[in-house]
């Protein structure tokens, strides 16, 4: 199961102690204090893994907690630290910090592998009486505590991270085109809302080339404010770096469909606005030779007139264009 959202609480260890203690030995009466600190509590740290693909783990389990540091021990000795826990997560999460008033606070945004971040540092451990004696005072009889640290909330949000993000209305062919450009399989029908989560596929362009595409589940009109599946896939295409704009040769208006298809974009992040983009007609199979000569030239000429650009006409099915696709995205890849 995909899980791309998920709300955990987490504690980082309590620092240890520190102890009162003298030292004894014989013919040594008065040895002085050699109370030992305590030990550092455990972090709590985000590690980046790239096998891990799903936020799946942090949907059942909520609460994570580290180690306490142990207390400390005569002889000057420091108590042990308490053992960091990890949060092993897939490559593209976004961690926030809950706060009580309901603010977010970004804690961390991990992009590699074993890249790791500290979500809640551990208590320090407390000071041993070995540290507060003075000349006037010889014998200190007191020790500090160790500090205690609060339970935390944070938010999990993952984005995937591709090369190439598939944008387009419902049953415009992304699945179908992801499944024949890669190794991908994702769920394929001739109905709406086919694909309920993301797909990514690896595109080999060369045997030493390739890209990561994304298929992003259809945007409606009204996506940016959470209809139909909007908010849950729209952030997965924040980190695509080209958008490739698939519409379905049979749409009465493929204008206005792009047009709706960049606005719903724009109204969620202004930046996808900046984002270089390429457009494809889908579905030529569905017509025949004569109707999709036609058709082309109808639509050609309508994004010509408002655009200027030429949409690059695809079939799936038919395996038409489809390498010139991947050249010329692969090409714009390189450029930016």
């Amino acid at each position: 199961m995909f899980i791309d959202y998920a709300r955990v609480r987490v504690k980082a260890g309590n620092g240890g102690d520190g102890v009162v203690s003298f030292r004894r030995e014989k013919f040594i009466p008065k040895g002085g204090p050699d109370g030992g600190d305590g030990g550092r509590g455990g972090n709590v740290v985000a590690l980046g893994d790239e096998n891990v693909n799903t936020l799946l783990d942090y949907r059942y389990n909520k609460l994570f907690k580290a180690g306490n540091g142990k207390a400390g021990a005569k002889a000057r000795k420091t108590g042990g630290s308490g053992e960091d826990v990890f949060l092993r997560l897939p490559l593209g999460t976004e961690v926030f910090r809950i706060g009580e008033d309901g603010r977010r606070v970004k804690l961390a945004d991990i992009t590699a592998h074993n890249e790791q971040v500290i979500l809640s540092k551990g208590g320090r451990g407390g000071k041993g009486n070995c540290n507060f004696a003075t000349p006037i005072n010889q014998a200190p009889r007191h020790a500090t505590p160790g500090r205690l640290t609060e339970e935390i909330e944070l938010e999990l949000v993952l984005k995937l991270m591709a090369d190439v993000g598939l944008v387009g209305f419902p049953n415009a062919g992304k699945s179908t085109l992801l499944s024949v450009l890669s190794a991908a399989r994702p769920k394929i029908a001739d109905y709406e809302f086919t694909t309920l989560e993301p797909m990514l596929g690896v595109v080999k362009v060369s045997d030493y080339q390739s890209f990561v595409m994304a298929d992003i589940p259809g945007i409606i009109e009204g996506a940016h404010q959470g209809k139909g599946l909007g908010h849950q896939f729209l952030r997965h295409i924040q980190r695509t770096s080209i958008l490739l704009f698939l519409i379905d040769i049979n749409t009465p208006d493929p204008v206005e469909a792009f047009r709706i298809l960049r606005s719903e974009l724009f109204l969620y992040d202004s930046f996808m606005d900046k984002k270089p983009w390429l457009l494809v007609i889908s579905k030529l199979d569905t017509l025949d030779e004569e109707q999709r000569a036609e058709r082309l030239a109808e639509i050609d000429t309508q994004f010509q007139k408002e655009f200027g650009v030429t949409a690059l006409p695809v079939s799936s099915v038919g395996h038409v264009n489809l390498e010139e696709l991947k050249f010329k995205l692969f090409k714009m890849l390189q450029e930016n």
